[in-house]
């Protein structure tokens, strides 16, 4: 996917304490900066198996991380392994715990520790186990080179470990011991057990492996890389020479990977590839997991447009496969995560449009017959848990407003039942960690003006036992701010479409005078803007903005991944950055229409990655409606974007050659009369700099101004390295004050 903008919500914020008065205004210092106070949230915590209790890291007393249990009911605390206990043999310090799981039983702890780059997160990485009988450490895979071991995962029997390295499967015993390679061909271009770029990228797929509940086998991926297109990305901070950085990356109508399925058996090796039909480049295997038991393996075949859903079921003693049920739409069909299994394997959750709304069903493995459990006009946001022996499955929902999240479940069985949990009367977003035995959950409320609070929640009677973290000095700043309450509304633009959006007015905002706008867009299908939840550091430099004489604001456009039904998601296929740029433009003009205080000779719009992208479109498409605007690592050419991403939502380029030209924001670089800024990071592996490169190669050949700033060997994020967020916020600021001068005339 083409992310949203990487900011988390665990920045720092505008420092303040009880004896310090507030600061008249926010600036970019305060809320980027070292001295900032950051976001308090829980972490690290995970329920314990009774559902009474929960486990959280804690700092040992001599460094390291205590493991420590709290009783839920009274906060009783006992350390269950001291960081003491984690020093490995001839070191002095413990451990640094980057994530950890116990075994099944209990008795083994598995540690990652010193974890490094590998594409979007610290993968690869260190792995020990600790023995809680022994109190013994000893760290997996033997003497194998530094934070080069990925995904290890103990078996369910807690006797073996499985992980990967240099592209191969292993396994070996957890006391230790002589490692078993369950695959051999790993290389430069053959990947077992982990994915590719694209499928981790599309279709989060990270560990390419799963255990079978009898511990006999391991069902895992094997991508074959070669003929894939080879991506080369330069770093140019690391010393006297440049360094080639080579990625595999399918870029749309390309090569893809050919990907197989495989069940191997872990004592001897046995490998028997499951008979999938089709081209396996010309195919994709989004999900795949063991049926609710040993004797299947549930894999979703999709066919290369997305939009045709095989769910089959492979059996890993013979390789053979039985389809279950299809799936398909007109537009594209999304994954779904592994599904949850009732009945002793014989019915198991899935999501699907298929009636025009996210809904879930329970689908017979058998005949494939599908069983509705929430009927209704309203989609299901997310699946939380599903208790079979408590009859219910809980999931997020929002039916009548669109900008917010709530709790609801329903029945498994007989008619369906779906009742609204979140009590009445809290608007906001809404988010659930639910215990096993849903006595309990982290229960995390927030809203725009509203910084996230995060209680420990008593399900049993929707009331909160105690506060976990309540980010006082977060909503301190807000009041502080002087800022009126942001005003969330819906703009009419004919057709019987109304677009949702939101607005943050200046301090002592006079309607008589005109003000310049500045609007944040994303605008593509993976995500949505206008929602009723705490922004981050991003929304309070859009409140620094505000504070400064702009009105800030931001629409949905149709295509975004809203909770409005099919038709409003998938209205943009085949036509990406066409609708969605239209529809913002008649909201502009609507909006300009109807409130006089909008200056229209000040109007400016900026996004990042999608938006960014969007952001080109406005200014190029729409050239005397938008004046200024900042498009940060934007695709300028749908053709240089991957293939998952870009042809689920339009197609091959091969057969929409309108579609992905017309989409294409490059391709009305001539049309440019306003200020751009164009922003991107060089080393950026998801929208490579090529695409900025080719877009500025093009304004230069109609001679057209614009400003650009490249930030050396930072990804997509835009984050890596000392102060660069305050840079990065700043040049955006100063750029805006500007060209898109602020206040009110």
């Amino acid at each position: 996917m083409v992310s949203l903008s990487p900011l988390a919500l665990s920045l720092p914020v505008a420092a303040q304490t009880a004896t310090t008065p507030a600061a008249p205004s926010l600036s970019v210092e305060t809320i980027f900066g070292p001295g900032a106070v950051r976001t308090q949230s829980v972490r690290e915590s995970r329920w314990g198996k009774d559902g009474e209790s929960y486990l959280a890291l804690e700092a040992g007393p001599k460094g390291g991380q205590d493991i420590v249990r709290y009783t839920i009911a009274d906060g009783a605390r006992t350390v269950v392994v001291p960081a003491t206990d984690l020093v490995p043999p001839g070191a002095t310090t413990p451990l640094d715990i980057d994530s950890y799981q116990w075994s099944p039983d209990d008795r083994w702890l598995l540690i990652q520790t010193n974890g490094q780059r590998f594409r979007r997160t610290n993968a690869l990485a260190d792995y020990w186990l600790f023995d809680r009988t022994t109190r013994k450490l000893h760290r997996v895979g033997g003497n194998l080179p530094a934070s080069t071991t990925l995904y290890a995962s103990i078996s369910p029997d807690s006797r073996r470990i499985a992980y990967v390295h240099k592209n191969n499967l292993y396994v070996e015993p957890v006391e230790g011991g002589a490692a078993l390679a369950l695959t051999k061909d790993g290389d430069d271009y053959i990947v077992n057990g982990l994915a590719d770029w694209v499928y981790e990228e599309e279709f989060s797929v990270h560990r390419a492996f799963d255990w079978s509940p009898d511990s006999r086998r391991i069902a895992f991926f094997r991508f074959d890389t070669r003929g894939v297109g080879t991506f080369d990305m330069i770093k140019n901070t690391g010393g006297q020479y440049s360094q080639v950085i080579p990625l595999q990356y399918p870029k749309a109508g390309t090569t893809n990977s050919a990907v197989t399925v495989a069940a191997v058996d872990v004592a001897d090796g046995q490998t028997r590839w499951f008979k999938l039909d089709g081209d396996p480049r010309q195919n994709y295997v989004p999900q795949m997991s063991w049926a609710g038991g040993s004797d299947a393996v549930f894999i979703q075949q999709s066919n290369r447009l997305q939009n045709t859903y095989e769910v089959l079921l492979g059996d890993p003693a013979t390789g053979s496969v039985r389809p279950v049920m299809t799936e398909k739409d007109a537009a594209w069909v999304e994954a779904n995560v592994a599904p949850e299994w009732l009945n002793g394997g014989r019915r198991f959750t899935w999501l699907s449009e298929r009636d025009g709304w996210r809904h879930l069903y329970t689908i017979d493995r058998a005949s494939g017959r599908a069983s509705l459990r929430t009927p209704g006009q309203f989609d299901v946001v997310e699946l939380l848990n599903v208790d079979e022996k408590a009859g219910y499955a809980w999931f997020i929902a929002s039916p009548d407003n669109p900008t917010q999240r709530y709790l609801y479940r329903t029945t498994l069985s007989g008619s369906p039942k779906v009742e609204r949990l979140t009590p009445a009367g809290q608007p906001g977003t809404h988010s659930y960690d639910i215990a096993p035995g849903e006595h309990w959950a982290l229960h995390t409320v927030s809203r725009f003006d509203a910084p996230p609070v995060t209680d420990m929640l008593d399900m049993t009677r929707q009331q909160p036992l105690r506060t976990l973290a309540a980010n006082a000095p977060l909503a301190q700043v807000v009041r502080d701010s002087g800022l009126p309450a942001t005003e969330f509304f819906r703009v009419d633009i004919g057709g019987g479409t109304q677009l949702d959006g939101w607005l943050i007015k200046p301090p002592g905002f006079d309607p008589a005078k005109r003000y310049p706008i500045l609007y944040f867009v994303y605008g593509e299908p993976w995500g949505q803007t206008v929602a009723d939840r705490w922004a981050g550091s991003q929304g309070l430099w859009h409140r620094m903005l505000a504070q400064k004489g702009y009105l800030v604001a931001s629409l949905d456009p149709r295509g975004t991944a809203t909770p409005r039904g099919r038709d409003w998601r998938k209205s943009i296929y085949r036509q990406v950055g066409i609708l969605a740029s239209a529809d913002y433009a008649a909201g502009v003009k609507t909006m300009l229409a109807t409130r006089p205080y909008i200056d229209p000779d000040r109007i400016g719009i900026w996004g990042w990655s999608g938006g960014g992208a969007m952001t080109q479109n406005a200014l190029f498409r729409y050239p005397d409606l938008y004046k200024t605007g900042i498009a940060v690592a934007g695709p300028t050419d749908m053709t240089l974007y991957d293939t998952i991403y870009q042809e689920r939502y339009m197609g091959l380029p091969q057969d929409n050659v309108d579609g992905y030209k017309n989409g294409s924001p490059i391709t009305f670089a001539d049309r440019l009369k306003g200020n751009m800024l164009l922003i991107h990071g060089t080393l950026d592996d998801n929208v490579h700099y090529q695409n900025q490169d080719q877009l500025v190669d093009r304004l230069i050949h109609f001679n057209k101004p614009f400003s650009m700033m490249a930030y050396p060997d930072r990804s997509h994020g835009i984050y890596e390295g000392e102060n660069t967020s305050i840079h990065l916020y700043s040049l955006m600021t100063r750029y805006l004050e500007t060209n898109l001068p602020p206040g009110g005339r």
